[in-house]
């Protein structure tokens, strides 16, 4: 009998974010996340990866290090994928892929605001700690996104 605790492997995580989508847009390049997330120290493209592929290494301020690469990339549909390729210390789990997803909010009280989603798949064998680790650290980056933007 396993004592894992069953849990669902996706998470979806969101906010609204009172900037315009062009602002907010604007920082969700891989190579720029520790523009605005307060988590990592560093954000660089990985030297000698493959000139077809985008490979960012993430440093963050507890010393993990993640290589992302970035799967699917569109500025007329504001959506960026990325997947975990290498990570130091390890990972508990096999894989994940993440998208992050902005729309502008066109009418009603906060017009001109930007609505942003940020999802995670991860692979059968991350835990519920896996899940609510990733939970905390998208709110955190999104909190720290709507600052970057300009939200108040």
């Amino acid at each position: 009998m396993s004592s894992q605790i069953p849990t669902s492997t996706s998470l979806n995580e969101t906010a609204l974010i009172r900037a315009p989508l062009a602002k907010v847009w604007h920082h969700i390049k891989l190579q720029d996340f520790s523009n605005f997330w307060s988590a990592l120290s560093k954000s660089e493209f990985v030297k000698g990866a493959s000139p077809e592929t985008d490979i960012v290494k993430w440093t963050f301020k507890d010393g993990q290090v993640l290589e992302v690469k970035q799967e699917e990339h569109s500025t007329i549909n504001h959506y960026i994928t990325y997947s975990v390729i290498t990570s130091n210390p390890a990972l508990s789990y096999s894989s994940v892929v993440s998208t992050i997803r902005c729309y502008a909010v066109t009418s009603g009280e906060l017009e001109g605001s930007t609505f942003v989603e940020w999802t995670g798949n991860f692979s059968s064998d991350a835990d519920a700690g896996v899940i609510e680790d990733g939970k905390y650290k998208r709110r955190e980056a999104l909190a720290d996104l709507a600052k970057a933007a300009g939200q108040k």
